[in-house]
């Protein structure tokens, strides 16, 4: 008998084979493809016939995977024309470096055991309130926004109806943005539940991850604690996906096979028919517009867990108190600071830049330092006393002869971290000091080192929008912008939104036990509405006039924008295939085109990039005539296409 194969690669259509074995859809089976013998699944529809006759070889054994369930196979084969990508790269995203992982012996997954226990935390009237909306329809697909202010207990009500599905049987899905959050995460849970979650994410071992992916493939695993990837796990009884931080834009996937998990875990569930939870304190324009249109319900907790006050707010105005020279730090600061050091408050000094400086010059010769792959200024690392790229990786020694004479004498523009917690050693030289970035946190030792904050052994911390990510620090009564102004330049069409979410999230870091907390923005700028734009309690507003200027000038949620980058180590030749290339797309998609443009980011790692932006009405139309249009153009050599359906960030 004849079987419809889908192979994890760049095809976007199944292989016809043949075996004397009855298989069933979803069916994992070992086939021989070239030289080499590859994982497949058995899809639900054969290739397209063009008339060519083929042998038709045979399938070498049927797996001992549980079959991937039919709703799931609907999913991907949504997800690959969504995103304009070959149905076997869908696939890729569910399996394990291409394989499926057959079933263990029980024994091995004892360690997730699932025993429920009791648990006394009892949930305030307000977040009862919330539960009981969040449970209402809990058997099929709905999607239901939390929406409450940072240290309200959201994670409370998310794990009670957690609790009533797992009890059922079912298996739940908790989204998380940042692998950073899990270990925090990991500790609450256990705490609440009595039995531990498979944790997923890029830093666990091969080998755990093989437990994982059976586990949750027969069932054995009820909870998964998971970055992106997550979303494609293969599941066995889904019964439940929790988005939170939904807002997050860490949700996007830039590399690969681009796509934003948030979105794509609505269309999960709605394939499964299952209900999902987005869980935020200011929701991303898209949710916001959807709760608008009654799309999604929402439930809402207005108080802080156990009364806890929102922090307050105050400006210090540049322009007023003068810094000195080589510093970032105004007196004022200083005093504020010392008065909340000296009531045992802990202290965060915001910056979102990595590093010593984001800029590296010749005091002799005047050359500015940027990396020979990409158009970006190198990054000094004072603590590993190098230039970095933060987007290819390329490392260089400070170390140069200068043209001017011997060696270049360097000077630093504009801090980063390191260079904020060099200073902050210096105007407070008996206190502990850390900095939280992703340069720090994402090491072994980082559990500790969040033990040690959250028992006050850390005195100040220096950290970029990693802390502002669901971090819960019980004395932290002291947040200090150090410069509001850098946050809010450039040309991002979200910069708004960006700036609103990250400004709460981080004051939500502060006076969560009840002690009076105080956020300090420094600031040169004199429209401080700005400032109390985005601190404003009710967020609602602020996105409510975003979404009228959205709507007015035809942006998304109100169009879709399809990106298309064109890369290429040839400069000349891909300015010449841009063009060809806009030609051709005008007479086979009916949208407004626009570019060809170099790419803000105009170099990455050695290659030239050129941008198109597609903006037409939100239909899958739009991305059926492009994926139609793509594979009948050919690119000149050494060309490559990446497609990103609804662009966040626009280098």
């Amino acid at each position: 008998m004849k079987y419809p194969i889908l192979l994890p690669n760049i095809f976007n259509h199944p292989f016809t084979y043949e075996s004397d074995i009855d298989l069933k859809l979803g069916d994992y089976v070992l086939v021989p493809f070239g030289k080499s013998k590859i994982t497949g699944v058995v899809w639900d529809e054969f290739e397209k016939s063009n008339n060519k006759k083929f042998k038709v070889k045979s399938i070498l054994r049927r797996l001992n995977v549980t079959p991937l369930n039919s709703n799931t196979i609907k999913f991907l084969n949504w997800f690959s024309v969504y995103n304009i990508i070959p149905k076997g790269m869908a696939l890729k995203l569910v399996l394990l470096s291409s394989s499926a992982i057959e079933d263990k012996e029980k024994s091995f997954y004892d360690f997730f055991k699932t025993e429920i226990k009791k648990n006394l935390i009892k949930l305030t009237a307000d977040q009862t309130k919330a539960f009981e909306q969040m449970s209402k329809n809990n058997k099929k697909f709905r999607v239901h926004v939390l929406q409450g202010t940072t240290g309200s207990g959201k994670t409370l009500v998310y794990f009670e109806a957690l609790k009533n599905l797992v009890k059922q049987g079912y298996q739940g899905l908790i989204l998380l943005p940042e692998i950073g959050l899990t270990s925090q995460f990991e500790k609450k849970f256990n705490e609440y539940f009595g039995f531990k979650a498979a944790i997923w994410h890029s830093n666990i071992s091969k080998k755990k991850k093989e437990i994982i992916w059976s586990g949750i493939s027969n069932g054995e695993i009820k909870v998964i604690i998971g970055a992106r990837s997550s979303l494609f796990l293969p599941f066995k009884k889904l019964g439940i996906i929790i988005v939170d931080e939904e807002h997050d834009q860490s949700f996007k996937q830039d590399e690969g096979v681009t796509y934003n998990a948030r979105d794509m875990a609505i269309s999960r569930a709605s394939f499964e028919n299952i209900p999902i939870n987005l869980i935020t304190a200011v929701p991303s324009i898209e949710t916001f517009e959807n709760i608008q249109k009654g799309k999604y319900s929402l439930s809402r907790l207005n108080e802080r867990y156990k009364n806890a006050s929102l922090p307050n707010y105050e400006i210090i105005d540049l322009n007023q108190t003068k810094l000195e020279k080589q510093s970032w730090l105004s007196n004022k600061i200083v005093e504020k600071v010392n008065f909340h050091l000296d009531k045992k408050d802990q202290i965060l000094f915001f910056l979102n830049r990595r590093g010593f400086s984001p800029h590296a010059l010749c005091n002799k010769c005047f050359t500015s330092y940027s990396c020979p792959n990409c158009s970006i200024n190198l990054v000094y690392h004072k603590n590993k006393n190098n230039l970095l790229c933060h987007y290819c990786g390329f490392k260089t020694l400070l170390k140069r002869k200068c043209s001017k004479d011997g060696e270049c004498d360097f000077i630093f523009s504009g801090p980063g971290v390191e260079r904020i917690s060099e200073e902050v050693k210096k105007k407070f030289p008996n206190k502990e000091v850390e900095i939280f970035s992703s340069d720090t946190m994402n090491k072994k030792d980082s559990i500790s080192k969040l033990d040690k904050i959250i028992n006050n052994e850390i005195h100040i911390l220096v950290g970029t929008q990693l802390i502002s990510k669901g971090f819960h620090f019980p004395n932290l009564n002291c947040i200090v912008v150090v410069d509001i102004d850098l946050s809010s330049q450039g040309h991002d069409l979200r910069g708004a939104e960006k700036n609103l979410q990250l400004y709460h999230q981080l004051s939500g870091r502060a006076g969560r036990t009840g002690k009076p907390a105080t956020v300090y923005f420094q600031t040169h700028n004199h429209n401080k509405n700005m400032i109390s734009e985005i601190t404003n309690k009710n967020p609602d507003l602020f996105l409510q006039r975003e979404l009228d200027i959205r709507k007015k000038n035809k942006l998304p949620p109100y169009q879709r924008f399809i990106s298309l980058i064109l890369t290429s180590e040839n400069q000349k030749k891909l300015e010449m295939e841009a063009f060809k290339f806009k030609d051709y797309l005008k007479s086979k998609v009916q949208a407004n085109i626009l570019g060809p443009v170099d790419a803000p980011l105009f170099r990455l790692n050695k290659k030239f990039r050129i941008r198109f932006l597609i903006r037409g009405n939100k239909s899958m139309k739009l991305q059926g005539s492009i994926a139609d249009a793509i594979p009948n153009y050919k690119f000149s050599s050494g060309i490559k296409l990446s497609v990103d359906v609804d662009p966040i960030n626009f280098n």
